[in-house]
């Protein structure tokens, strides 16, 4: 099976300014080769794999470990320039990944910020099972629609799929 085969659950909630989601998805790659690639190595691996997307990913601030900053460059004529996450939590044996985006055309004036919680777990079948919560951080009265969370989870989602793909393309990398 050469295509990637992701199944995706969500739900939401929202409580006074925080609009929590929750993702499910599943990978026929194992938790430690997609760690390492869509996190540990993204700022090396998402620019080559999506050069009509993203210009490049920077370390600016830290040494890509947890209290560091990441700047994500997008290419001329995307909806955004740049944005920056700050790296919560970084933990390499429970392969979990808390980061928080705090600047960029993404927030607009209506958010706060945008946290993100990334937990991979080892499913029966050598795989993985992939849990995401976002949450955003609305300011004032602003009411956040599906359409607009959706859009941006599917081009989150979409760079999985491109990750999930070049590792089954490529099975001795990232192992």
């Amino acid at each position: 099976n050469s295509s990637p085969s992701l199944l995706v659950t969500s739900c939401s909630r929202q409580i006074m300014g925080i609009i929590t989601f929750t993702d499910e998805s599943t990978s026929p790659i194992s938790p430690s080769r997609i760690f390492k690639a869509t996190i540990l190595d993204s700022h090396n691996l998402i620019p080559k794999l999506m050069p009509q997307a993203i210009e490049s990913i920077k370390i600016i601030q830290g040494d890509g470990s947890a209290g560091s900053v990441k700047q994500i460059n997008f290419t001329e004529g995307s909806n955004f320039n740049c944005m920056k996450h700050h790296i919560d939590e970084l933990n390499e044996e429970t392969y979990t990944y808390k980061y928080t985006l705090i600047e960029g055309e993404a927030l607009k004036d209506k958010l706060e910020k945008i946290s993100f919680e990334v937990k991979l777990e080892a499913s029966t079948d050598g795989g993985t099972i992939s849990k995401m919560t976002s949450k955003y951080y609305t300011k004032g009265d602003f009411v956040l629609t599906e359409e607009e969370i959706k859009a941006g989870k599917e081009k989150v989602l979409g760079m999985y799929k491109v990750v999930e793909a070049y590792l089954l393309q490529n099975p001795d990398a990232y192992v």
